[in-house]
């Protein structure tokens, strides 16, 4: 049997009592309003509403220039994670090793691959001063380590977020932190010892990020420009990417360090600093898509999916 419906004068006052029950849960006084709407900025707006001290400029001893016929990748060093490797870098860049080597590797949705690539096992170039031998600098000391966490979990580690503007990642309980291997990650490659890599031999990711390879292979930097000059090279046909023919690798014309290239040839560029809060707002810009075509914001973002930033600094 229907339950009774309460007279017109009690369903008023319990119409009125619900409506005003609504309104203090949703925090106004009164008659039900709308909710106001969500601020949104796009990225390009809060970098547009950006000081000069949110922007650094990277240091000219950490910055290499890989110059190919096709135009200039850029390439910050992280001595801060791999102080060995660097320093062994600087000296290769220094002494020229790399001029007139190749790119004799690009394997699809993996990486690309310089260095120096012998036939037949014939002797390698000589190293001039630079070390034969280098440590496995697969992670470091978290400790004193300035860490920009992110808000949302990772898959491959307990904490990912950045540190001197590197994608990385961290482990509270080992006390050791470590380069993460997200798009555009500069690494070392090595034999099966982990001690057997000198800096010679060098990769950059050019596909969904392989973080199956952090802390097994050390990462040595990142580019910071120039992504389309690698990422557009033919797939090499042979195992792994490597090329067949030698007339497919592509020549390096040089590879030097910024600080030893005269100013008027240098490439001025400007990164945006990964601990400010201009950068959690770009973090969140892309984590919450709220644009006009989005209809779901994700509410989560991918430290591999942050792109940081860079420009050329404003005139002035």
């Amino acid at each position: 049997m229907p339950l009774p419906l309460p007279n017109r004068p009690l369903r008023s006052l319990l119409v009125a009592a619900l409506l005003s029950g609504l309104a203090a849960c949703s925090g106004t006084r009164g008659p039900l309003q709308a909710e106001r709407p969500v601020e949104v900025r796009s990225t390009q707006a809060i970098l547009d509403a950006s000081v000069p001290g949110d922007w650094r400029t990277p240091a000219l001893e950490d910055t290499l220039y890989l110059d190919l016929a096709a135009g200039r990748v850029i390439i910050e060093l992280a001595p801060a994670f791999a102080p060995a490797h660097v320093a062994n870098l600087r000296t290769l860049a220094r002494e020229r090793f790399w001029d007139g080597l190749t790119l004799y590797r690009s394997q699809d949705n993996f990486v690309v691959q310089f260095g120096d690539i012998t036939e037949d096992d014939a002797p390698g170039r000589p190293l001039g001063t630079a070390r034969a031998s280098l440590p496995a600098e697969f992670d470091r000391p978290s400790a004193g380590l300035a860490f920009h966490a992110l808000p949302d979990p990772d898959g491959w580690a307990a904490q990912t977020g950045f540190a001197d503007g590197f994608p990385a990642a961290r482990d509270p309980r080992s006390g050791r932190a470590w380069l993460t291997h997200c798009y555009g990650a500069l690494g070392a490659g090595r034999g099966m010892a982990p001690d057997s890599s000198n800096g010679t031999e060098l990769y950059v990711v050019t596909g969904q990020s392989p973080r199956q390879l952090d802390r097994n292979i050390t990462v040595v930097g990142r580019v910071l420009q120039g992504m389309e000059l690698l990422s557009v090279l033919p797939r090499g046909t042979g195992p792994l990417g490597f090329y067949t023919d030698p007339a497919q690798r592509t020549p390096i014309r040089s590879i030097r360090l910024a600080a030893d290239v005269p100013v008027a040839e240098r490439t001025p560029l400007q990164v945006l600093r990964t601990d400010t809060p201009v950068f959690d707002a770009v973090v969140e810009s892309r984590r919450n898509r709220r644009d006009d075509w989005y209809l779901q914001p994700a509410g989560h973002i991918d430290l591999c999916n942050i792109t940081v930033p860079v420009r050329v600094p404003p005139a002035g």
